[in-house]
């Protein structure tokens, strides 16, 4: 389930002149009838709220004063979300007759044209207040309290992520909380700036807006919205004509295969990172410990020690953590029976909170081998969001198999990949001629179209580690030679610390040599592998000043590559 959280505005969205009709009410009942939770989020005060409205118990939580209270009708505990303005603020609004003015917990509001007067009153006594405005109301918080901020509390307290929250509203005001939600609506009578902004416009206005959303949710989980959300797509590469390639985060399901030592765990590192990036949650079983070093990640277990299921599902409560269980201390014949007991587990809490968004399998002919059928070891039929990785598809369980939509391989025996996973799984293969990657090269093959060669995002954690290579590392076969005009020299620089040396203490005339030439843009472009530096070294190709272009290059190596102590002193 994608969306689990409904968050409405409440004048102008629900309500119509105040009053919520009692359809809208019953709608929204039965969203929490499905194990969805609702929150109300308004630019009311509370107290003028519940006098207004006695139905508050349909939300989970409430959002109050434009984000700065939060109130849980179920405790009736409101409390305050940052402190309120001085009253010296107020004072001053009274002494200069703005009417009406309204105080909250913690918002001072009124409406146009005082605002010229409240900005006045915030500049004389040098307070950091903001000012938000509401079709003709003019809200006074503290700077950077808005409904996002208000949201985002009451998600914390929830424990749930926006990224399974569909948000509606109407007015200005909506606009922080409805750009961090994962799919944003605005009801047919919202403001045009609204409307232009969201995901989506409703058909209906106000409650019945409100209706015909909740009853998508009701039906299908919104998925008919899903191909107006590409700005959550995971980029994975770029494909041979410049477009890039993207993978919808719902209701895809992935199987990473290819040889040993063909880049599998490239592709699915550079994903892992992609997920991060997008606050998407994983939770990654890792059979041999490969990603045990995996930045920004919890590790559970090791060598000596399995992880326990209670375990993942208790570090998987906190949406902010990307777990990887590490299952070097578990039996290999128990490995199956691990994941087989983690499943069930990950699923109750998938329809619950929507996370973990991901559940990442490596080395999935471990856990889910051929000829391993019985219900409780296979994945349910309607997951989603799921990468299996294998060295050959042949050697997993066909019904694994069967939710995948996508299969990437690296290009080193790509064509046979992709036939070995069509004949598991009773699809036609793909043409041999369909794809010829290049070497560096990738292949996805979303299973109803052809395949398509990509260039893969390479992996931060992989970048870093060739920037440690090439500056302090040995590329001995391709090193390079300051040799100057005649052959005079023959200085070897193995790696960039090397190399920044020789550049320090080179004659002028050697250095211009090789600048001319473009040798250094050569190196910098085919054996580092950096396409910035080799731009730097073109740019000054043609400058007579030695000192000047070694300058540059040596900076911009310095700025580009942690070098040892003494390459710099």
């Amino acid at each position: 389930m994608r969306y689990v959280a409904l968050a409405t505005d409440y004048d102008g969205t629900i309500a119509t002149g105040g009053v919520v009709p009692d359809d809208v009410i019953e709608t929204i009942e039965r969203v929490r009838e499905s194990g969805r939770r609702t929150i109300l989020v308004t630019g009311r005060e509370l107290e003028d709220l519940r006098h207004t409205f006695d139905r508050l118990d349909v939300f989970d939580r409430v959002v109050a004063e434009n984000g700065a209270v939060l109130f849980d009708p179920a405790t009736r505990n409101a409390r305050a979300l940052t402190e309120a303005p001085p009253s010296a603020f107020v004072d001053a609004l009274k002494e200069r007759a703005v009417e009406p003015l309204s105080v909250g917990h913690v918002i001072v509001a009124t409406w146009e044209p005082h605002e010229t007067t409240v900005i006045e009153a915030i500049h004389e006594l040098g307070l950091e207040l903001q000012i938000i405005f509401n079709k003709g109301a003019v809200m006074v918080l503290p700077a950077g309290v808005t409904k996002a901020s208000g949201l985002a509390a009451a998600l914390d307290e929830l424990r749930l992520s926006p990224h399974n929250v569909v948000g509606v509203g109407d007015a200005e005001n909506d606009h922080a909380f409805l750009d961090t939600c994962e799919l944003s609506v605005a009801v047919a009578n919202a403001l045009p700036a609204v409307k232009d902004r969201c995901d989506y416009v409703t058909n209906g206005a106000r409650g019945d807006g409100v209706r015909e959303v909740c009853d998508g949710l009701l039906e299908s989980d919104l998925q008919h919205l899903d191909d107006r959300l590409p700005r959550h797509d995971i980029v994975i590469g770029t494909a041979e004509d410049g477009e890039p390639v993207r993978v919808r985060p719902y209701r895809t399901n992935v199987l990473v295969t290819g040889p040993s030592g063909s880049g599998k765990s490239t592709l699915v590192t550079a994903f892992l990172e992609q997920l991060m990036e997008h606050a998407y949650q994983f939770c990654l079983i890792d059979p041999e410990g490969d990603y045990e070093e995996l930045e920004r990640a919890v590790v559970l277990g090791s060598h000596d020690r399995a992880p326990t299921v209670d375990e993942a599902l208790d570090a998987l409560t906190d949406p902010d953590i990307n777990l990887v269980l590490n299952l070097l201390g578990e039996r290999l014949d128990d490995r199956p029976g691990f994941l087989s007991s983690l499943l069930p587990r990950l699923q109750e809490l998938r329809a619950e909170t929507g996370r973990p968004h991901w559940l990442v399998v490596d080395e999935a002919h471990h856990l889910l081998p051929s000829g391993l059928q019985t219900p409780e070891t296979t994945l349910p039929q309607r997951v989603a969001s799921v990468v299996m990785v294998t060295v050959h598809a042949d050697a997993m369980s066909p019904a694994a198999l069967e939710p995948v939509n996508l299969v990437l391989t690296p290009s080193k025996g790509a064509t046979e990949s992709l036939g070995k996973f069509a004949k598991v799984v009773g699809v036609e293969p793909p043409r041999d001629d369909a794809v010829r990657p290049d070497e560096e090269q990738a292949v996805a093959w979303f299973v109803e179209e052809s395949p398509i060669a990509f260039a893969p995002v390479e992996p931060g954690q992989e970048r870093r580690r060739h920037r440690r290579k090439y500056a302090q590392g040995d590329v001995e076969d391709k090193a390079f030679f300051f040799r100057g005009p005649d052959d005079r020299l023959n200085l070897k620089a193995q790696n960039l610390a090397v190399f920044a040396q020789i550049a320090e203490g080179v004659d002028d005339e050697t250095w211009l040599w090789h600048l001319g030439r473009g040798d250094y843009e050569r190196w910098f472009r085919d054996v580092i592998k950096d396409e910035a530096l080799g731009e730097v070294a073109k740019r000054v190709a043609n400058d007579s000043d030695a000192e000047t272009s070694r300058r540059e290059i040596l900076d911009a190596v310095s700025e580009r590559y942690t070098m040892p102590a003494e390459a710099s002193s």
